[in-house]
């Protein structure tokens, strides 16, 4: 319990000093912001604070803190390291940077800020990249919990997915304020609920111990913690489908001096939940084998069930965490798909005032997404981790362009840093994966450092050409 509740304080306190570090240095202004000078009643809408805060968390905790930690927990208590020093400083600084800086850009979409600042190669890749990957979310969030409800239910899996997209459907159409705006503070005090739920009903059932850290890989299957963790754990550490979240709550918030509260603070309280569900997958069962024979064959989904009941009971406390568990994907789904309209919108330059135009984009988006809920999970999931993990890499690099070009000194080492490490970590993961290049080890980290110190070169002649807006990293 003592490593458990050391890293829950380091994340703490990893908000109040990190994150007031990268704080002062993008020097939040007064300046009035995009919901206040743009309100057009559908994307641009100024909301309170604490609602904005409660969708930016429900948008970005979807499934990733809690089957991406379940799935980190094979690896042992040293999936703890990951998820606090992932959150505080990689995490949370390109959740805070891309929320930030499409502030400062008019809200623009993630796409449109990583075009303009990474040069014109880079936004054609990363359009047909975010609307894919964007969709693929879109799919991953429909499939997961449609299989939880099936659990809980006992309806037919099929049912259950055309009914989670024609929601989907409805949330990606309307303005934000219609269903998102009224109904995710509610659906936010459930999730709350169901982690603090969680958490206390490891520390008081008496059946279970909370193992302390050990510095080995007690994966089962012996699968390496470098750098098959790092991708697997995906959102409860660093996650590019944060980044592109974060510009549409942006494009509500109603003054810069709440990012930090908002999309740094929203980062660490996902932190926070996958934390307990990494200890939830540690503490319930009796090593990570029994753990993984159940991921194997019967889903991360029965998994959660089972740590429900098991720390819960049947009564009010499992009902909350299994609405927890339900909700959290469905409430990155819909906001998923429709960063996926904005994305869109933003690219072929369509104004979305008028429903016929939204609907345009809204329809054959969900058709798209109801297509891959088809292909199987497991797969989807994988192809997600990296593809998510890359995202993240694409954006904090922007973030380390971005402070080069616009502030003086070296805050650019905030984004820098993490962009370093997680170039490393992507092209390797992609080389050695079996979904991959299946290469060795060895192989796939040396090419991994090479395009680190290929792309950390480009940075450098960058920096060195000045920090006119016109210098482009691509």
């Amino acid at each position: 319990m003592i490593t458990f509740l050391v890293a829950l304080f380091t994340l703490i306190a990893g908000f109040f000093i990190y994150g007031k570090i990268v704080e002062r240095f993008f020097k939040p202004t007064d300046n009035p912001t995009p919901a206040v000078t743009k309100n057009d009643g559908v994307d641009f809408v100024p909301l309170p604070t604490w609602k904005v805060f409660l969708i930016q968390l429900l948008n970005i905790a979807g499934l990733g803190p809690i089957f991406g930690a379940i799935s980190g927990a094979l690896w042992g208590p040293c999936v703890y390291i990951w998820i606090v020093l992932g959150t505080i400083f990689a995490g949370g600084v390109h959740d805070y940077l891309s929320g930030m800086i499409s502030l400062r850009e008019g809200g623009k979409s993630l796409t449109e800020i990583v075009g303009k600042y990474m040069g014109d190669g880079v936004l054609k890749f990363m359009r047909v990249f975010m609307v894919l990957l964007l969709i693929l979310i879109g799919a991953v969030f429909t499939v997961g919990p449609a299989g939880l409800l099936r659990i809980f239910t006992g309806y037919s899996l099929m049912v259950l997915i055309i009914l989670i997209l024609f929601y989907y459907f409805l949330a990606t159409l309307l303005p934000i304020d219609a269903i998102i705006g009224k109904l995710y503070p509610l659906f936010g005090i459930c999730f709350i609920v169901m982690a603090v739920g969680i958490m206390f009903g490891m520390f008081f059932d008496d059946e279970c111990v909370m193992p302390e850290m050990e510095f080995a890989n007690l994966h089962p299957e012996g699968l390496f913690i470098w750098p098959f963790m790092f991708i697997t754990v995906a959102c409860g550490a660093v996650s590019g489908f944060h980044a592109t979240q974060s510009p549409m709550m942006a494009r509500c918030l109603k003054n810069e001096h709440l990012g930090r509260p908002v999309f740094y603070g929203a980062m660490v309280c996902e932190g926070i939940i996958a934390l307990i569900w990494a200890a939830a997958g540690i503490t319930f069962y009796e090593s990570p084998a029994d753990l993984n024979n159940l991921l194997l064959q019967s889903g991360a989904g029965a998994v959660v069930y089972e740590i429900c009941e098991g720390f819960l009971g049947t009564g009010l406390g499992m009902s909350l965490a299994m609405i927890g568990v339900i909700i959290c994907p469905i409430t990155s789904g819909d906001t998923t798909l429709r960063s996926a309209r904005l994305i869109l919108a933003d690219w072929f330059n369509i104004n979305q005032n008028e429903v016929k135009k939204r609907l345009a984009l809204s329809v054959p988006i969900i058709l798209s997404a109801g297509f891959i809920t088809q292909l199987d999970f497991n797969v989807i999931w994988r192809y997600f981790a990296w593809m998510n993990q890359s995202i993240a890499t694409i954006v904090l690099w922007t973030g380390a362009v971005y402070m080069n070009q616009k502030f003086e000194g070296s805050s650019y080492f905030v984004a820098l840093i993490p962009a370093l490490f997680m170039t490393v970590v992507t092209t390797t993961y992609i080389l050695m994966a079996p979904e991959g290049f299946k290469m060795d080890v060895v192989i796939s980290t040396s090419v991994g450092f090479i395009c680190m110190l290929v792309a950390l070169t480009k940075f450098w002649k960058t920096r060195r050409a000045g920090i006119e807006p016109h210098v482009k990293f691509g």
